[in-house]
């Protein structure tokens, strides 16, 4: 099994593997939060989440900056080759914008989605529902048994 890169825990269930950081809050609808030195929040899409979605395509923020946003409020949409799904913030508090690289390296999303890839930025406070790494890897466990009984059933 590989070793954890420094500050990330290793899972791999079935055929998805991913490298999750550990001092990253995420969320049940597959995003992830990164505190920034100036208290402020990046928030991005989880590797399965982009998995998901297949290759991005494109993608739209409907805010200016410093608006003022909710938890589970619609800011935004992201498109996949396999889906397009809206973009949900994840922090109570002000919108800072979109990240300003994604309009030239969209395929950061994918290919860097828990450092380059992020999408937004905000001020205020994390969904409360947020949760840690290991209750994160608990909570992707059950979404790919599900997937795996649906394949599983559906042959």
């Amino acid at each position: 099994m590989p070793a954890d890169k420094p500050g990330t825990l290793f899972y791999k269930r079935s055929r998805f593997v991913t490298h999750l950081p550990v001092d990253y809050l995420y969320t049940p609808s597959h995003a992830w939060l990164a505190r920034q030195p100036d208290g402020s929040w990046r928030a991005g899409l989880t590797r399965f989440a982009t998995r998901m979605l297949g290759e991005m395509v494109d993608f739209g923020f409907e805010l200016p900056a410093d608006s003022a946003v909710k938890h589970g409020q619609i800011i935004g949409w992201v498109e996949g080759f396999k889906a397009i799904s809206d973009v949900y913030c994840v922090v109570e508090g002000r919108f800072l914008g979109a990240n300003p690289d994604l309009r030239k390296k969209l395929s950061a999303v994918d290919k860097d989605c828990y450092q380059a890839g992020w999408l937004y930025g905000a001020t205020g406070t994390p969904d409360a529902r947020a949760m840690d790494v290991n209750a994160y890897a608990e909570l992707l466990t059950k979404a790919i048994d599900k997937i795996l009984e649906k394949e599983a059933s559906d042959q």
